[in-house]
């Protein structure tokens, strides 16, 4: 095929990719500016076709290569369409020119014959294939190409057609299913095992895309999918198995069931990689992966296998042992002063979270049989590393055996407790984090019953000659202490605090910091009995704030901070006295002294300023000017996005903290987290100033009411900001009406935008669970208001939103409902905890639109007729359904419409008797 660009053109390109890979950074700085102004931005048409020419006849490797990759990021840029609307760059060119591209694109695919480069085109060709299907257009040419290259006799050219399949499975879903079949059929009998497994990945990257009924059709390739494993793994080849293995957790998440009549030998054939230790550890723990997708999707068919838990548990116990090597005596570990290190690749931590999700989706009934058969014998082992794992196994476990765990906990602790005493000091360590763990997951249990065994066992424990030993022994004790009650603690605390005052003198850091998180906590639940310890802490505590911000003591700073205000906040404002101002004139000035956007102090801060507000209560008012300022900056911050052109980009920002990487349509949107973390935190704090000050905080609340809580509702980045701010509406609304009175027009003037917010909200919000907070809001909002705060029109808007949300609910129980009928469950399996928590959370939502209702019956009664008799029809059909949640539903709307609508409930007798005589049966 011919160029149609001429040689300078070319000449001028090809001195731009030079110059692109160039190792010098102000030269491809340069380049990069060059490549947008002199070619994206302004004749994108003669870059793609230059780029497409050089991929199609450069006689250089890399220039292929390179050209590929620069033609798929330029291809996917989006730029404004004459529409309007944001399009990518490729589809925005003339039809007549995107031809020709795509032309020569496909030529060079099937003449390529260096491997690295063909996967290279076939990346670009797959970026302009998900761009046509993305956008409902259609590429004619494309499938007929790649159903040829999977036929080719080069292993190559068939490899890459399946890892194009793969990449947009989109453009295969709609064909024939014989065609399809045939397709992946003779890829996964390939001579060659790349092809093998590239048809695997691209099957299961089908698998996603087409619907459970279509599915079906596919099921008898499985017994051909599973036979590609054997052979990898008699090769030893890890890294093809690991392949193999994540293309099956693929499919294992989406058609679980499908591997029904093969789960057997699947179950054995991972396990037998799991032990095989001449294999990677990634493939391993992909074996493991695997097993643990099918107990997450599919636990009934687990609990049915005759080996799968046995064996199972037996090798996370296994995996669980490999940790320490080269450290016997661990003196490397304790050296270590790195709290948290990266260890989620390790054996011991799969084997962990593999025990904890079997635990939580197989159950105690279960699980607790076959692990308890071998903890006793790993506890009374000589090798340490089994008194470990049998300890870490208990943490793992406890939480989703908690129903049958709770009533054996003496049998528990006997095993545990003795471990605090262990000679080796990981063991010691293993055997606080257990006992930390059953504290929470146990709590209430644990601390009433169990603290004459569990606190004088551990307490010593602060005691030990390693400082990990002793800071984890005090982490424990905030597990225990934040469930406990005063009294539980009280005969314990001389002994307890005397521990940690001795330990605050540790010369590491780590175990000061959390000898101070460890006291705050035993304060916020000894309350005012933690008086007597004041006097001798909280002087400490004054010195480590007024020493200058040195970096390194600025968590050491925040950690005293918390504990002076856990500890006012306990003792309270008497026994604070002159103190008081002190402490919040010590956080004024620190407040002052932080400059940099990581200093951890800031948000420590914000929750140390609320309790003090919640100490000093009017007191606290002087402080506001100072305090308010960062705060509101922090609540109104918007959502940081970016929008990642490439992996490399990707890659770039996935090494900072605090980001999130969203996939969308062939791109990668960045999103900030940690800001909308420290967003929430903040709007957190001003719910506990609105409910503290009241009238004295109404100088601020038109400012957040309208800046802050109104977006706040539909700020759709992050759920918990919606939730909170749907908290702090009702407040603010109550600040304001303790300041001016009811009625005024400042209030009147507040109320009405935000209702109307409220109300469009209510049409608006995507999460079940946070449209409940949304109904709890609009009710208690109305609840602050009053007699006669709704408008006919407002009622009708309030109705409105209700029918919709009514006959989304109405579809999610008709869809639950169709979904049991096809999956026809067998007898004995339970619904899949996803489910339930759907109808937890729709049983929820139920309870909070019944609870606006009797509020605006409550303030309006018969007013509100009007409105609600056009869900009549709706309520009827809850009081005949015959499930329980809607018959209760529609009873309590009547009892309403009887309570506050006098004679005039009696219009709706047909509704009202029959059904309440029934209830009352």
């Amino acid at each position: 095929m011919s160029s149609v660009l001429s040689p300078q053109v070319h000449a001028e390109l090809s001195q731009l990719l030079q110059a692109l890979q160039s190792g010098d950074n102000n030269i491809r700085s340069q380049a990069e500016e060059h490549l947008a102004n002199n070619w994206t931005n302004t004749q994108p048409e003669v870059l793609l076709m230059g780029l497409v020419e050089q991929i199609h006849g450069s006689t250089d490797t890399t220039t292929r290569s390179f050209a590929s990759v620069i033609f798929r990021r330029i291809a996917s840029k989006t730029r404004k369409a004459a529409s309007g609307d944001q399009i990518e760059l490729f589809l925005s060119i003339s039809q007549e020119q995107a031809y020709a591209i795509r032309e020569k694109l496909l030529e060079a695919l099937g003449n390529e014959t260096v491997n690295t480069v063909r996967n290279k085109v076939g990346d670009a060709v797959a970026e302009l294939a998900r761009e046509y299907s993305d956008n409902g257009q259609q590429w004619p040419e494309l499938l007929g190409v790649l159903f040829t290259l999977s036929n080719s006799k080069d292993e190559g050219q068939r490899e890459n057609a399946y890892r194009i399949f793969a990449t947009t499975p989109g453009i295969i879903e709609k064909q024939h299913e014989d065609t399809v079949l045939s397709a992946f059929a003779k890829g996964f009998k390939d001579e060659n095992v790349n092809v093998r497994l590239s048809a695997m990945e691209a099957f299961a990257s089908f698998f996603r895309t087409i619907s459970k009924k279509a599915q079906v059709k596919y099921y008898a390739l499985i017994p051909e999918v599973l036979n590609i494993l054997p052979p990898i793994k008699e090769s030893q080849d890890s890294e093809d198995l690991t392949r193999a293995l994540t293309a099956l957790i693929d499919l294992a998440e989406v058609a679980p069931k499908m591997f029904k009549p093969l789960f057997r030998n699947l179950v054995a054939f991972s396990i037998s990689v799991i032990q095989d230790k001449e294999l990677s550890d990634q493939a391993r723990q992909n074996s493991l992966e695997l097993m643990a997708t099918f107990a997450d999707y599919a636990p009934g068919m687990c609990r049915k296998d005759p080996s799968f838990t046995a064996d199972m548990i037996t090798q996370c116990l296994s995996l669980m042992t490999d940790i320490g090597v080269d450290d016997d005596d661990a003196a490397e570990w304790n050296d270590s002063e790195d709290m948290e290190p990266e260890e989620s690749d390790m054996n011991h931590v799969a084997g962990e979270h593999c025990m904890d999700r079997l635990a939580n989706r197989l159950g105690g009934q279960t699980i607790l049989a076959p692990t308890f058969g071998w903890l006793p014998r790993m506890m009374t082992s000589n090798a340490w590393r089994d008194r470990h794992a049998a300890l870490m196994a208990i943490s793992a476990i406890s939480e989703g055996c908690r129903d049958l765990m709770v009533g054996e906990l003496d049998k528990v602790l006997e095993l545990v407790v003795p471990a605090l005493r262990d000679p080796h000091p990981r063991v010691r360590w293993a055997g606080c984090n257990a006992l930390g763990q059953m504290s929470t997951d146990f709590a209430g249990t644990m601390q009433e019953n169990y603290h004459q065994i569990v606190l004088p066992a551990i307490i010593p424990v602060l005691e030990s000659a390693e400082p990990r030993v002793q800071a984890h022994a005090a982490a424990a004790l905030v597990n225990f202490c934040e469930a406990a009650q005063k009294e539980v603690l009280e005969p314990y605390l001389d002994g307890l605090l005397t521990l940690l005052f001795q330990i605050l003198g540790s010369p590491r850091r780590y175990v000061q910091e959390q000898a101070l998180s460890t006291i705050a906590t035993v304060a916020d639940s000894a309350e005012a009995a933690f008086s007597k310890y004041y006097d001798n802490l909280m002087p400490l505590l004054f010195g480590v704030l007024r020493q200058e911000n040195d970096k390194e003591l600025r968590l050491l700073r925040a950690k005293a901070m918390e504990c002076a205000t856990l500890i006012a906040l306990a003792v309270g404002k008497e026994r604070l006295r002159d103190d008081a101002m002190t402490l919040v004139q010590l956080l004024a000035s620190i407040q002052g002294s932080i400059t940099d956007a990581d200093d951890p102090q800031a948000q420590y801060l914000m929750h140390c300023w609320g309790r003090m507000c919640r100490v000093l209560e009017r007191d606290f008012i002087p402080f506001l000017p100072s305090v308010m300022p960062p705060l509101l900056e922090i609540a109104k911050a918007k959502a940081d996005i970016q929008l990642l052109d490439d992996e490399e980009q990707a890659e770039a920002i996935q090494q900072e903290e605090g980001w999130e990487l969203v996939p969308l349509k062939g791109k990668i949107i960045g999103i900030k987290t940690s800001t909308l973390d420290e967003k929430n935190i903040a709007i957190e704090l001003l719910v506990v100033y609105a409910q503290v000050l009241e009238a004295d905080f109404a100088p601020y609340v038109p400012d957040i009411m309208q800046n802050i809580a109104v977006p706040g509702l539909a700020f759709f980045f992050h759920d918990p900001v919606r939730v909170i701010s749907a908290k702090l509406v009702p407040q603010l609304i109550n600040s304001y009406k303790k300041a001016y009175g009811i009625p005024s027009n400042e209030l009147t003037s507040l109320w009405e935008p935000t209702l109307e917010k409220i109300l469009e909200v209510l049409t608006a919000e995507p999460a079940i669970e946070t449209l409940a907070e949304m109904y709890h809001s609009f009710y208690e909002s109305v609840e602050v208001m009053g007699k006669n705060c709704l408008s006919g029109k407002q009622m009708d808007a309030f109705i409105a939103a209700a029918q919709s949300a009514l006959e989304d609910y109405k579809e999610r129980v008709k869809e639950r409902a169709e979904e049991a009928e096809e999956n026809n469950r067998e007898e004995g399996e339970e619904e899949d905890d996803d489910v339930l928590y759907a109808i937890e959370d729709d049983q929820a939502l139920l309870a909070e639109m019944n609870k606006a209702f009797h509020c605006i019956f409550k303030n309006h009664g018969v007013d509100f007729l009007p409105a609600w008799g056009r869900l009549s029809a709706t309520y009827d059909a809850f009081l005949k359904s015959t499930d329980p949640t809607q018959r209760q539903w529609g009873l309590c709307i009547m009892d309403d419409v009887l309570e506050f609508c006098g004679e005039r409930s009696w219009e709706y007798n047909a509704f009202i008797i029959d059904p309440l005589a029934a209830g009352c049966r």
